[in-house]
């Protein structure tokens, strides 16, 4: 029987951890997955888009898992982002990622050349085969992988008994719903952008996954509580808060996750770095942009946690 529990909440996506030659930050690593520890949440997501995944190497990658087990061990539910562009790279990491005793192994799928359906299939299958003790969960992000999943995929995919669910970050809502209905209650379907929280849940996602919880993982929780309630309407209060902290994140010259690292800065004293390029880093006149946004955070929490 599968074991679905341990998915269903708030996951934040685990963001890159550097030091100051920008190498991967081991202690960065630790002291990020205390903070999660601390702070409540369902799991983690490592080595997703918010850890930059596309820029480190399968090295990078393995150390970055690593550390966030040695803190995790099973206060945290652990979620191993495998994909590269490659499948023996992908088999490496999921291969390490089973070793370590992860929850679950994902994967996007692979990127630049548009495949055809059945080798996109072959190639999450075998990356699935290299963790065969491990549950697999498909990563659908269309707007960035340029290939999207089909029903048709999906029902291939299901095929494979190691598959539990989506990771689902297409922005049509309705997608979360198509893929519920297909699959049913032995999958989970998470949802993806953070700016739709609650429309997603609503409309079938049972876990959520997404890169700006980690700055603000209370306003994520209590969203889930209300929604656990059924207080749509206060829930919908702090979407529309949270939804304006995002935009004001995304405002800058510097990449959102460079701004997100400011934040944390401000507001929780964690220090992981920059950005690798080449996403851009941070310029001074980010700095207030960052100031503002941790504030915004911080009023939010007073505003609804009090």
């Amino acid at each position: 029987m599968r074991d679905l529990e341990k998915y269903k909440g708030v996951i934040p996506a685990f963001y890159a951890c550097y030091d100051q030659e920008g190498n991967i930050s081991p202690e960065g690593v630790r002291k990020l997955t205390e903070y999660f520890i601390e702070k409540g949440v369902k799991g983690v997501y490592v080595n997703g888009s918010s850890g930059e995944c596309i820029y480190q190497s399968v090295e990078d990658r393995k150390v970055v898992l690593e550390n966030v087990m040695q803190v995790a061990k099973g206060k945290l539910t652990v979620i191993a982002h495998v994909a590269c562009n490659n499948t023996k790279d992908s088999q490496e990491l999921a291969a390490h990622a089973e070793s370590l005793g992860v929850d679950a192994v994902a994967a996007i799928p692979p990127i630049y050349f548009h495949l055809p359906e059945y080798a996109i299939a072959e190639y999450w299958n075998d990356i699935s085969a290299a963790a065969p003790n491990t549950d697999f969960i498909i990563y659908n992000i269309p707007q960035l992988a340029g290939v999207a999943l089909t029903q048709g995929l999906f029902a291939e995919m299901r095929k494979n008994p190691r598959v539990i669910g989506v990771k689902n970050s297409s922005m049509p809502v309705q997608d979360i719903q198509m893929f519920k209905q297909a699959a049913g209650e032995e999958y989970i379907i998470f949802n993806g952008p953070d700016e739709q929280f609650i429309s997603g849940r609503i409309i079938g996602a049972e876990g959520a996954i997404g890169g700006t919880y980690g700055v603000m993982p209370e306003l994520f929780l209590k969203m889930n509580e209300l929604l656990a309630e059924g207080k749509l309407e206060e829930a919908r209060k702090i979407q529309y808060d949270v939804d304006a902290i995002i935009y004001k994140m995304c405002a800058g010259h510097g990449n959102m996750y460079g701004i997100i690292k400011e934040i944390l800065r401000i507001n929780e004293n964690l220090d992981l770095g920059g950005v690798r390029k080449p996403l851009a880093a941070l310029i001074p006149e980010d700095i207030p942009i960052a100031k503002e946004a941790a504030h915004m955070i911080q009023q939010a929490r007073e505003k609804y946690l009090a």
